[in-house]
């Protein structure tokens, strides 16, 4: 009763087989693979498009002065919202 029998193990064998048999396991791994891949391929495009965006300064508009008053006015609109 505390051993298990040969009749267990080639259950056991059995189920095994038909959950990971044909091969799923390497295409899985394939799978994760494939994704690892492509997350490295983002990350870098993702760094090169940094790299060669170009540095644009942000200027300050010199044609008129801004109104303050109406400037705290909106601020406290989109505080009361």
């Amino acid at each position: 009763m505390g051993s298990m029998s040969i009749w267990h193990w080639i259950v056991v064998i059995a189920v095994v087989l038909l959950l990971f048999g044909r091969g799923k396991i390497s295409d899985l791994m394939g799978d994760v693979a494939q994704g690892i891949k492509a997350f490295k391929k983002g990350m870098s495009d993702d760094d090169t498009a940094k790299a060669d965006a170009p540095a644009d300064p942000k200027t300050i508009s010199e044609s008129k002065p801004a109104d303050p008053l109406k400037q705290h006015a909106q601020t406290e609109r989109k505080f009361e919202a």
